[in-house]
């Protein structure tokens, strides 16, 4: 198991977790970080606008895919509404989990990957 150092200090006006933290509010203050001066230079803040820009993007498509796949479910009477339901009820809730899970961590101070989406945020993050 990897020890992984905890991120302290400040960026700008706020410190680095909180900064990271507010990028997975909306995908508005990811792109703020990513265009402001002293934020965009900080690794960790970089790398949680750009997983959270993913993020959004990812959950974009996932309903989009729903909502095609509600197309077809509703050709079938009673189950057809019922299923649509349930996906959309069980989609909102891992949506909202994975939210939390990277918000506590971003919190803690660590750089939480999101399997692909984390790998790609790496990648576009490198130290400057």
């Amino acid at each position: 198991m990897q020890v992984v150092p905890k991120v302290q200090g400040k960026v700008g006006l706020l410190p680095r977790t909180i900064a990271g933290a507010l990028a997975y509010f909306t995908f508005i203050p990811a792109i703020v970080f990513l265009t402001l001066d002293p934020y965009r230079r900080d690794r960790f803040v970089r790398f949680h606008s750009i997983q959270c820009l993913l993020l959004w993007l990812t959950g974009l498509v996932i309903g989009l895919a729903i909502r095609l796949l509600a197309l077809v479910l509703f050709m079938i009477p009673v189950v057809g509404v019922l299923l649509v339901s349930i996906i959309s009820v069980l989609a909102g809730l891992a949506a909202f989990f994975v939210w939390l899970v990277v918000m506590v961590k971003t919190l803690q101070g660590q750089a939480f990957k999101l399997g692909i989406l984390g790998e790609l945020a790496e990648h576009y993050a490198p130290p400057l």
